[in-house]
């Protein structure tokens, strides 16, 4: 391989890219060359088709010793810029190992897993809640490493935000649960936890592996309270929630097992699970909408009307 082969991206995921801004476009426009740099620098050889989420591109790849990889390339964000640390934090427990990394880029070269088998392959929710559930603890049970974001600051700055969102909602109940959700989360925000959180633990981002199990991949990681880690198992399959006939008690069901496998206070947990509510109103109201998603006010109201 040389500096100069260029690789393949799908037009889809060049296409998402390009609505995210110029800086998005610029580095799309570069990713052929990115991608090809890599496969020189790291002595890899293409294994398959491309693959892609919203975020990154994925190559199947294998090393020079023929052991199969991935070559994942994203644009550095903020919510990423502590991938690698985290990584190295977890030491493959429970999460993808990191094989080699480029600080510069972001560029990551991880262990290969079965992409095609996701824990939503797992028909049992109550089964696969657990086993996320299960990785979950495992994972938050790792000090925070030096240098992430923390959750004192992400809370703080979502409650500046707040009083400014909730205008833009149409619904007066909406608005009221945002304010609900800010005092929930100013409780909090003075004790925010130390543990490394994954940030977007759901069924999609745990994968079948050899060396265990299931593994999880593509951390967004932060420092701070495991409660703030709950909302996205809460609201998986959320049209199976709705089939159940009754939201409250499937969400409280899911709670309760979350909640007693990572040994979670209940009130912390709820807590921090409203100011996720929040979190995700307030990207909402970014975007320009002026209704909240059904399933957070499902979840917030469950678990308001049980706390």
């Amino acid at each position: 391989m040389t500096t100069s082969t260029v690789i393949d991206v799908p037009d889809a995921f060049a296409a998402s890219y390009r609505e995210n801004g110029a800086a998005a476009r610029a580095w799309i426009a570069e990713l052929p060359r990115l991608g090809g740099d890599f496969l020189g620098r790291w002595e890899l050889r293409l294994d398959g088709p491309a693959a892609h989420g919203m975020a990154s591109l994925v190559l199947p790849v294998l090393r020079a010793d023929g052991v199969p990889a991935v070559l994942k390339l994203q644009q550095l964000r903020d919510e990423t810029a502590g991938a690698a640390a985290g990584l190295r934090a977890w030491r493959g427990d429970g999460m993808v190992r990191l094989l080699d990394h480029d600080d510069d880029s972001g560029t990551q070269l991880l262990e290969r897993l079965d992409a095609t088998r996701t824990l939503s392959s797992v028909a049992d929710d109550h089964a696969a809640l657990r086993i996320l559930a299960e990785l979950l603890a495992r994972l938050t049970s790792v000090p925070a490493p030096n240098g992430l974001r923390r959750l004192s600051d992400v809370a703080a700055a979502m409650l500046d935000q707040a009083p400014q969102a909730a205008p833009a909602l149409r619904d007066p109940t909406e608005r009221q649960l945002v304010h609900t959700c800010a005092s929930a989360t100013a409780e909090l925000v003075g004790e925010p936890g130390d543990r490394l959180l994954h940030w977007d633990l759901h069924y999609d981002n745990v994968l079948a592996a050899e060396r265990e199990p299931w593994l999880a991949i593509d951390p967004e990681p932060l420092a701070g309270d495991p409660g703030f880690e709950l909302l996205p198992a809460l609201d998986n399959r959320w049209a199976e929630v709705v089939a159940t006939g009754d939201i409250t008690r499937t969400v409280l069901r899911r709670f309760d097992l979350l909640t007693e496998v990572l040994g979670l206070d209940r009130q912390r947990a709820t807590g921090w699970t409203l100011g996720r509510v929040l979190q995700n109103a307030l990207w909402d109201v970014e975007d320009g909408r002026t209704a909240l998603e059904p399933a957070q006010v499902a979840i917030a109201t469950a678990l308001l009307r049980h706390r």
